[in-house]
């Protein structure tokens, strides 16, 4: 006869744990879903939710920063790209998706302050 045919018949019918085992073999996969969503996942759908609503929101006049380093002025604007002026009168086309940051709002212009001679006469 065979030496373990003894051993296989040792197990009690009905083979396991039964369900709450499939649980506790689980959790430490579930654990660990956990902690990737919470220090992964959610918090870069936060910095691309933002990133969308700046390129939305951005608007001509505005000084912006680009992935590479380069700052600008906005001059035009299309659905894909973006032209920056970085120097006098020197423009440049880039992709929309580059623009990483909003320096400056185009200002409003102040309005002329009246002299307080004007005002005496």
């Amino acid at each position: 006869m065979w030496p373990f045919a003894t051993d296989a018949f040792a197990l009690p019918p009905g083979g396991g744990e039964g369900a709450g085992g499939m649980i506790v073999q689980f959790a430490p996969f579930i654990l660990i879903f956990i902690i990737f969503w919470f220090l992964i996942i959610r918090p870069q759908q936060k910095k691309a939710k933002a990133h969308r609503h700046l390129l939305g929101d951005l608007k001509q006049g505005d000084e912006v920063k680009t992935d590479g380093g380069i700052h600008g002025t906005i001059t035009k604007l299309a659905e894909d790209s973006i032209t920056l002026e970085i120097s006098h009168k020197v423009p440049i086309r880039i992709d929309r998706s580059r623009i990483v940051e909003r320096i400056a709002t185009k200002r409003e212009p102040l309005p002329k302050a009246s002299d307080p001679d004007d005002q005496k006469k």
